[in-house]
């Protein structure tokens, strides 16, 4: 399985052996323990839940204590589940960056940055109407529909409302360098969240040629 728990340090730029700039992510990726391995015979579906990151013992709640107490490990900070078809760990094995490997296409899943109470124009990308004095019709969301048929407005409108905080997904983005010594992984272009955000990685499941 080819799947960690990391967090994001925040962006930087490198240099290819051509001498081009390449903009990368660096993630701190893992150390990670395995918690739990879970399997059709005993919950349904095959998956591996990982733990990352150290919490003191007074700020955990009960049912997590027994939890990590079952597996044997230290509590954990953040646990997050990878489905897989193959699962070749065993609960507290301990995963680092060198799961991954220079030149590998991953999936990396997060949180987004929280951007509040926001307008269509910024919300939903739609243009403004004319800046004119006259205009009376600026940045609004434009028409709700018909008026006596259907008399109401239809599901989906794109309306103002909060923006961000939802869970994303950037499909094959290429590992550029793995340091194995402080657990760091380069990831060429963007990842979601903020610095600080817990990210989850894994093995890409689309291929693009």
């Amino acid at each position: 399985m080819k799947a960690i728990i990391g967090k994001k340090i925040g962006m930087t730029q490198i240099f290819d052996e051509q001498g081009s700039v390449i903009p990368v992510t660096a993630i701190q990726a893992g150390p990670c323990v395995v918690a739990q391995v879970k399997t059709v015979e005993t919950d349904g579906y095959n998956a591996v839940q990982l733990g990352f990151g150290e919490i003191k013992d007074k700020h955990i709640n009960k049912p997590a204590k027994g939890h990590f107490a079952k597996a044997n490990i230290p509590n954990k900070k953040h646990l997050r589940e990878f489905r897989t078809s193959q699962i070749d760990v065993n609960v507290g094995d301990e995963l680092n960056a060198d799961v991954f490997a220079a030149g590998e296409k991953i999936d990396v899943q997060g949180t987004t940055k929280g951007k509040g109470f926001q307008g269509v124009i910024k919300r939903h990308g739609q243009h403004r109407g004319p800046m004119g004095h006259g205009s009376m019709y600026h940045r609004r969301p434009g028409s709700m529909g018909p008026t006596s048929t259907p008399g109401r407005v239809f599901k989906g409108k794109k309306l103002p409302g909060h923006m961000g905080v939802q869970t994303v997904t950037i499909q094959n983005l290429e590992v550029v360098k793995v340091d194995t010594d402080k657990n760091v992984i380069l990831v060429k272009g963007s990842v979601p969240g903020v610095k600080g955000a817990i990210l989850k990685l894994r093995q890409t499941v689309k291929t693009v040629e």
